[in-house]
């Protein structure tokens, strides 16, 4: 839980920038962070969102390791080079997208390198916000592997065919007979990507497939209510849903 460590107890971690063999082997930099000491730890394949592999994605990866948790955060965006987080990946929004060929390749990648660690405890998650959300989606439906999944409000997984684009040819709503984890939902009720109608037919499908999910969804929130740095930020309701988050990936990873 949020605020929850015991003021007596040691504290440390490593945060460093690292290398993963991505889709078809591509060496793709990843933000890797992990508690001090032998574990074992439960890992996180925490994926970034639209505005790109940034602060605000580094620093999450910390929050989770300050919370137990082996954290990898590859950038999805680099094949479209390197350099301003918000630049590249409007590069990538101007080249179509990151694929979702090239995206699973590189969480399989991710999801395999955190459970190969010596300091892991066999499980991992996956959690993603906006595009990263969708992304997270996909990953739990279609690499094998994941023990949970975390959807924070995203965009697409729920598609009509004029949304779907050769980069992203399928909905991952599609997909969903394939979901082979728990899966929570994080969802602001004013949001317009998805839409309140969106996250309720993602809802009927899941329960037309039997699968094991819970959704929250929150009043007077839009599209980032976590994102402190923009006016769409909610404390209170960033922070009821942040626990919701650490609920779920201790009931489902440690």
């Amino acid at each position: 839980m949020w605020n929850s460590s015991n003021t007596g107890d040691y504290e440390g971690m490593i945060a460093e920038t690292i290398s993963i063999a991505g889709h078809n082997g591509d060496s793709v930099y990843a933000y890797f962070s992990k508690p001090l000491g032998a574990g074992p730890y439960p890992g996180i394949v925490l994926i970034p969102h639209m505005p790109g592999w940034d602060e605000f994605y580094k620093e999450t990866a910390r929050r989770f390791t300050h919370h137990g948790y082996a954290v990898i955060c590859p950038d999805i965006f680099s094949r479209f080079g390197k350099g301003d987080p918000s630049e590249i990946s409007a590069k990538a929004r101007e080249g179509g997208g990151v694929t979702d060929e090239t995206f699973l390749g590189d969480a399989k990648a991710a999801l395999e390198a955190l459970k190969t660690m010596p300091v892991s405890n066999g499980k991992t998650g996956v959690i993603g916000t906006c595009s990263g959300g969708r992304h997270a989606y996909l990953a739990a439906c279609k690499v094998d592997g994941f023990d949970a999944a975390v959807d924070c409000w995203g965009g697409r997984v729920v598609a009509q065919e004029a949304d779907l684009t050769p980069a992203q040819p399928v909905a991952p709503i599609d997909y969903t007979e394939n979901l082979a984890c728990p899966l929570l939902g994080i969802f602001g009720n004013d949001d317009m990507n998805p839409t309140a109608d969106q996250v309720d037919i993602l809802e009927e499908a899941l329960k037309a497939h039997s699968k094991d999910y819970e959704f929250h969804r929150y009043d007077g929130c839009g599209h980032g209510f976590w994102y402190y740095h923009s006016p769409n930020y909610r404390p209170v309701e960033a922070i009821d849903s942040w626990n919701k988050v650490f609920e779920f990936f201790e009931k489902n990873l440690k």
